[in-house]
């Protein structure tokens, strides 16, 4: 099995860093071209996949002091995923301090046998001083910046960012709780079921649950005896794992039976789905995405959790919808830099530079004014990112407001979270150091 997941493990690494994608998509090919059904040896794959990548920037520092004047770079990418793997199993994962010469020749092993005695020939030399380096004089020779930056598995330029945006206290425990996974939260589906009944049902299954407040229908789990996938329960869809945050947006929208909804960039379904139980199945939601394979899986989504109110088109938020269809609520969760959600996506961080965020802010500010033609007069548009940056939120919102008078902001119920910036105190923004959840920023305007 440890072969196998070793072998998972360095091709994932490996698809990431090559075509820059995301640690389940990366994991999905690999799966697909191994051919690979041992479910064990692929969550082991998985965990230890995505904890090395969450501490990348560290482990490649550590690794280029050791092979100096060599970079990590110059080796091919299996050498390079493998490099990464062995430090953080045999280093990272004991806080650096110690190591077990049994497990370090034994991973050793299982490579050679993976890529082939003759490929790392050219690393074996290194593996002994990778092994007894000690990590302290490497993070003393740093300045201050590039020691945060590294003790938070951050690039150096979003933490700046951070300081400028929120003060160097703030700032540092809002990065440091970004490397950690918020709780898990469940979202009853009513659809499918009294809530109370399915809450007894999920109690008989040993899971523990405490209300999320001041969230509908939310709750945190707390306790578990079996994964909550094979639940039940779950197998008929009686609950939704979704993030509060996520929950959040969508209950601002403050959706009512009978409502017609332009849910845009729904897929893979969590939005559309908790729509449609805010309405009760009552109402119309058009659900707009550009993604086939996205839309797949809302379709999956959309039939298990029991909604018959949605339908879907395929189409790009950045061009003019193709519909002329007028609503009461048009919810937007555009494609965003993520930069609130780096503890479940840790790959994402890597991907971004500071161009990211004006690239994206103009992708955002294209798909709100499109959005704007749709919403009735007395309707909303809610606006929603699962990033921190002002200028995929505020700044946004700001610009959308001087060319649209015709819309201004509203209070957000219920009252969560803390208010937006640069004097937009209707939005409301979540971090992680201080909700429990993902990072977010959430507007809603209304239509005069």
């Amino acid at each position: 099995m440890l072969k196998n997941a070793w072998t998972i493990a360095i091709e994932t690494l490996s698809w990431i860093e090559m075509q820059r994608l995301s640690e389940h998509i990366a994991l999905a090919k690999t799966i697909k071209q191994l051919n690979e059904t041992n479910s064990n040896a692929i969550r082991y794959a998985y965990g230890i996949v995505v904890e090395t990548t969450r501490h990348r920037n560290l482990i490649d520092k550590f690794i280029n002091v050791a092979i100096t004047p060599k970079k990590i770079e110059e080796f091919n990418l299996g050498i390079q995923s493998f490099l990464r793997l062995y430090v953080y199993q045999t280093r990272a994962t004991k806080n650096w301090t110690k190591y077990n010469l049994q497990e370090a020749q034994n991973i050793a092993s299982m490579a050679r046998s993976i890529l082939g005695w003759k490929t790392m020939l050219q690393v074996e030399p290194y593996l002994g001083f990778l092994l007894t380096q000690q990590i302290q004089p490497i993070l003393d020779a740093t300045d201050d910046e590039e020691r945060l930056s590294l003790e938070t598995f951050q690039q150096q330029w979003f933490v700046k960012y951070c300081i400028n945006l929120l003060g160097n206290e703030e700032a540092t425990i809002f990065l440091r709780a970004s490397n950690t996974p918020p709780p898990t939260y469940i979202r009853i589906n009513t659809l499918k079921g009294n809530s109370d009944e399915i809450l007894q049902k999920l109690a008989t299954e040993g899971v523990k649950l405490q209300k999320a407040e001041p969230l509908q229908d939310i709750y945190k789990i707390f306790e578990l005896k079996q994964p909550l996938h094979t639940l039940e329960s779950f197998k008929l869809g009686l609950f939704y794992v979704q993030d509060k945050a996520s929950c959040f947006a969508a209950q601002t929208a403050t959706p009512k039976p009978g409502n017609k909804i332009l849910d845009i960039c729904a897929a893979p379904g969590a939005k559309t789905t908790y729509l449609a139980q805010l309405m009760q199945n009552q109402g119309n939601i058009t659900s707009v995405d550009f993604s086939k394979r996205r839309i797949k899986t809302w379709r999956q989504e959309v039939n298990y959790m029991g909604v018959t109110i949605a339908n879907v088109v395929t189409a790009s938020a950045c061009l003019p919808l193709p519909t002329t269809e007028v609503v009461d609520i048009v919810v937007l969760d555009p494609p965003c830099t993520s930069t609130g959600v780096f503890a479940k996506q840790p790959s994402a961080k890597w991907r971004l530079s500071q161009k990211s965020i004006g690239n994206m802010a103009e992708v955002q500010q294209q798909m709100i004014t499109n959005c704007a033609q749709h919403v009735a007069t007395g309707g909303y548009l809610i606006y929603s990112t699962c990033s921190i940056t002002v200028e995929e939120n505020e700044m946004i919102i700001e610009r959308f407001l001087k060319e649209h008078p015709d819309f201004h902001l509203v209070e957000i119920t219920p009252e969560f979270g803390l208010p937006g910036l640069h004097g937009l105190t209707q939005c409301r923004r979540l971090y992680p150091h201080l909700h429990d959840c993902n990072g977010f920023f959430i507007a809603k305007l209304k239509k005069c």
